[in-house]
């Protein structure tokens, strides 16, 4: 199939049935553009949307996203995951407001120099905004390619996303790289899905290589699933006259800047008792006075490349303690809670504690 060919009909198909609707699309302002992309990194449309509104309508500007306090920031981003995208949105946002006048760079290779923008991001700011050829490709754009010209490279090498890369520029739409850019992401989110294409009503299916050799499902070719990290975290969430303890995890982690409960990470899973937490308090933090202790159901959360266990027990106390070895700890009410953001697996914990109720 010819490459002028292709980018026709799927201009064709984008003008004539397209009717995938988004709040951002069709937005032209770099600022609108670049928080949608930011947001939809790692997470789905109709998740990323409702974050998406929240954003607007919180920060209409970059400039108030700028000013804005990281707390406020990173409590409307609670939930999304993967915080390092928010910690460099700011770093981003405050760049460009106070040194470029709120201003993106209006080339690609100048898009790409700042905090958090890779080539996906650049080059939806590029086409979108700025009407340069540079080609957006996801999951759905390189579905779409390796079923139409059968490739059997693999997205996720080096050799593959190089040659997925060489294609789709060769055969994006020059006059109008945006509604092209729209328009593959689009046919591959609604017509040549991932499971149950709707390979009957595609425009594609006499020109698709995989459907003519009835394998459409083989496409995109996928390399052996990463084994997931486990890790067992232990949290003990103190208590002492309607105050917790927190703490922000400030390494280079998951959940940087987020807050957390006092935490001890295990290399296996640790069974614990009333008696093995009163041990270990008194051995290990010299706490002699826990008046209570609960232990909760283990729980756990499914991060991209690892799976955290997490088991929470609650212990009140009949004095504050204070932890001269954690990160930036402190004591909090529980109307502050609410203001503070968390992992998920903790705020949902926070959500069906007993002792918090």
């Amino acid at each position: 199939m010819k490459n002028t060919a292709f980018s026709r009909m799927l201009l064709k198909w984008h003008k004539e049935k397209n009717q995938r609707q988004m709040p951002w699309k069709g937005e032209t302002d770099p600022y609108k553009v670049w928080l949608s992309e930011i947001i939809l990194q790692q997470t789905r449309v109709q998740q990323g949307t409702a974050y998406y509104k929240s954003f607007i309508k919180t920060f209409p500007t970059i400039f108030d996203l700028a000013k804005a306090k990281d707390e406020k920031v990173y409590k409307l981003w609670e939930g999304l995951g993967y915080y390092s995208r928010c910690k460099n949105m700011l770093v981003t946002a405050r760049f460009l407001a106070f040194e470029k006048n709120g201003n993106f760079p209006e080339h690609y290779e100048g898009l790409l120099k700042l905090k958090g923008i890779g080539p996906y991001t650049a080059a939806a700011i590029a086409s979108f905004c700025f009407g340069l050829p540079k080609p957006v490709i996801d999951g759905n754009v390189y579905r779409v390619l390796a079923r139409i010209f059968k490739i059997k490279l693999s997205p996720d090498s080096a050799e593959g996303k190089k040659y997925f890369t060489t294609l789709a520029t060769d055969l994006i739409d020059k006059k109008d790289p945006g509604a092209y850019n729209q328009a593959i992401m689009d046919f591959g989110a609604t017509v040549c899905k991932p499971a149950l294409p709707l390979c009957g009503n595609c425009i594609l299916q006499k020109n698709c290589g995989a459907f003519l050799e009835n394998k459409v499902m083989a496409y995109p070719v996928k390399l052996k699933k990463m084994i997931k990290r486990e890790r067992w975290f232990t949290y003990f969430v103190f208590h002492n006259n309607a105050k917790i303890f927190i703490q922000k995890r400030t390494a280079k982690d998951i959940w940087e800047n987020l807050f957390e409960f006092y935490l001890i990470e295990n290399k296996k899973p640790e069974k614990w008792t009333a008696r093995k937490v009163q041990k270990f308090l008194v051995e290990k933090l010299n706490i002699q006075d826990a008046a209570e202790i609960v232990i909760h159901k283990p729980a756990k959360q499914i991060l991209t490349h690892q799976l955290i266990h997490a088991v929470f027990i609650e212990i009140e106390l009949a004095h504050t303690v204070h932890f001269h070895s954690q990160n930036e700890g402190k004591w909090i009410s529980r109307k502050q809670l609410a203001q503070t953001s968390f992992p998920v697996i903790i705020r949902d914990h926070l959500e069906n504690s007993i002792m918090l109720s």
